[in-house]
């Protein structure tokens, strides 16, 4: 009974994350930073890609594999892109994506 309660419904198998994981995004004076708690999870398991608009987490390991995008409030320049992951705690700080084009009226 206390491995039921401890690690969820009797038969059920851990096949990702679930209520373990948080993502927090929020904007700064000048850019966006982007708190993900991964328990469980390696420095050499994850991957991150961004599109300006969207970043994606994904990690595999031989037991879990988590795979997320989370928005982002505004868009970043994904190529200014700083990331550290220390004790399951991934952070990302992006840069404002200023570049906006003007459009010529005729």
């Amino acid at each position: 009974m206390m491995n039921e309660m401890a690690n969820g419904e009797p038969g059920s198998e851990d096949a990702g994350f679930g209520s373990a994981t948080h993502v927090d995004a929020y904007t700064t004076e000048d850019g966006v930073r982007l708190v993900a708690d991964l328990p469980a999870v390696s420095k050499e398991e994850l991957s991150l890609q961004c599109d300006g608009e969207a970043l994606t987490i994904s990690a595999a390991s031989d037991r879990r594999e988590y795979d997320e995008t989370v928005e982002l409030p505004v868009p970043v320049d994904e190529h200014s892109a700083d990331a550290t992951f220390n004790n399951g705690v991934l952070e990302v700080a992006f840069d404002r994506d200023d570049d906006s084009a003007s459009i010529d009226l005729e």
